[in-house]
């Protein structure tokens, strides 16, 4: 399969993002062809998996659509403290994470990117080119790599293939969703067959009555879909044993497999001190060290985890934990609620799922991708609210692909449609109608929100990450929509 193109340039971005306004500024006065400044306190860069040796790699330039406005919400605090007219490409400023990418030649010269086109959307949206410029671009195979900016000269590509068969499974009606090109199947074969064997043969995670459910799972295709732009096959490995094991957790200590709401906080703690480990006595760390193989979740999250902190930075690590620990926070509020049978008002429900959400999955686009987006841009308020709205619209697609699934397994499941019934008082078909617009009304913030940031703070790595949580957000969708093994809509149209 062509491998994806070239990673964007690492960050050279100084660890407070006060001084991003002074770095722009300099960097856009500078005289034509001079190199750009580069600061002495950089952040730190990822470290790259290994990969095949490839090509000379070609830098590109942040690319910042002029249709673009900068609001005066909380992207702001981005802006530069002057008008910045242009801003000149950025030279290299530490080493890039290598692709293998035999396909891949440098031109001659670079030269000015023209503007991707934006792919239509699903379900009623309003017509966002602006954003498309910024966070979609190219798409499908050998594309390279879903880089921000495309290059003139490129290599010659094959014939195109024939139209691709349409996707399996049924979109909801009405639902705002962009449309992906099919996962490469040889990526998804070959994470398919390395996150089996690391399930069956390295941490004993399921037994032998549950291999079908772990196979209709089919997270091979899902995380193929979510981080096209992974360099190498491990690299997507790093978020499948994540995806694995955090699914491992939910099915045992909360919900199909032997989960209760009781004592549900006990178990989880301990299994987040696989994530973020224990520092006790030499007496008793034997004992807690020991108990991280107590059980197929807590097997799963040490073993996905020493893999993750191997392959990325301590920030990139660091952020990880605090959104499990959020995720696991979410857990929490959702058993008591089971606990005492209590049904919450729409607005707690809401509040509740920007928890127990995905958000752990698209914050690690950039560790997946080979490359770091700084701690202190990731910690912005603009940033963290893009990353909250993408959390949210997605765990609301969950909730209504998984609708049906819910209302046929025993107890009472609690999902938006179902709250909003009880809540709002409305039937069954109603709520669930309902609940797609408050999906469609959080995706479009986010799209807002993001299109805000990438024009407030056009640096590579940030253009790069917010490309990457659409990615995601689309490939989720993908995933639901086409994963009839587990999902089917109600008949409400």
């Amino acid at each position: 399969m062509p491998e994806p193109g070239p990673s964007p340039l690492q960050s050279s971005l100084p660890t407070a993002a006060a001084h991003f306004g002074a770095h722009v500024l300099a960097r856009a006065a500078a005289p034509a062809g001079a190199p750009a400044p580069v600061p002495t306190d950089a952040a730190p860069t990822a470290r790259a998996v290994p990969a095949a040796p490839s090509g000379p790699v070609v830098p590109s330039g942040p690319v910042v659509p002029a249709a673009l406005a900068v609001p005066s919400g909380p992207a702001a605090a981005f802006a530069p403290a002057a008008p910045v007219v242009a801003v000149a490409p950025v030279a290299p400023v530490g080493p890039l994470v290598p692709v293998a990418s035999a396909a891949w030649s440098a031109p001659s010269a670079p030269s000015a990117p023209s503007a991707p086109a934006a792919p239509a959307a699903v379900g009623g949206g309003p017509d966002r080119s602006d954003l498309g410029l910024v966070l979609r671009g190219p798409t499908g195979l050998g594309t390279a790599g879903l880089s921000l900016a495309r290059r003139e000269a490129v290599p010659e590509l094959p014939e195109p293939p024939a139209p691709e068969a349409p996707p399996a499974g049924r979109p909801i009606p009405g639902l705002y969703f962009h449309p992906i090109a099919e996962p490469d199947p040889v990526r998804v074969d070959e994470v398919s067959r390395r996150i089996k064997a690391w399930a069956l043969d390295e941490i004993q995670l399921y037994p032998e009555d549950w291999e079908g459910e772990f196979d209709g799972f089919s997270v091979g295709r899902y995380m193929v879909a979510c981080h096209p732009d992974a360099p190498t096959v491990e690299h997507l490995m790093l978020a499948t044993r994540l995806m694995v094991a955090e699914n491992a957790v939910d099915d045992c200590y909360c919900e199909d497999h032997g989960g209760s709401p009781v004592g549900l906080g006990g178990r989880l703690l301990l299994a987040h001190t696989a994530l973020d480990p224990v520092h006790t006595t030499k007496e008793y760390q034997p004992l807690w060290a020991e108990s991280l193989y107590a059980d197929a979740p807590r097997r799963a999250y040490r073993s996905a985890m020493e893999y993750f902190v191997n392959q990325t930075t301590a920030s990139q690590a660091d952020r990880f934990r605090h959104d499990m620990a959020r995720l696991h926070l979410g857990y929490l509020a959702e058993a008591a609620w089971a606990e005492t049978n209590h049904v919450p008002e729409v607005w707690e429900y809401l509040s509740m799922r920007q928890f127990n959400n995905f958000r752990p999955c698209p914050t690690i686009t950039d560790s997946v991708g080979g490359y770091e987006l700084p701690a202190d841009l990731h910690a912005q308020p603009a940033m963290q609210r893009v990353l909250a709205l993408a959390g949210n619209a997605t765990t609301i697609v969950n909730d209504l692909y998984s609708y049906t699934k819910e209302l046929a397994s025993p107890g009472k499941h609690l999902n938006l449609p179902v709250v909003i019934a009880e809540r709002e008082g409305l039937s069954e078909r109603d709520a669930y109608l309902k609940a797609v617009e408050v999906h469609n009304d959080l995706m479009r913030e986010f799209e807002a929100e993001a299109a805000a940031l990438a024009a407030a703070c056009p640096v590579p790595t940030v253009l790069r990450f917010l490309r990457g949580v659409a990615v995601w957000v689309d490939g989720n969708h993908y995933w639901h929509q086409t994963n009839t093994y587990r999902y089917s809509l109600p008949d409400f149209w």
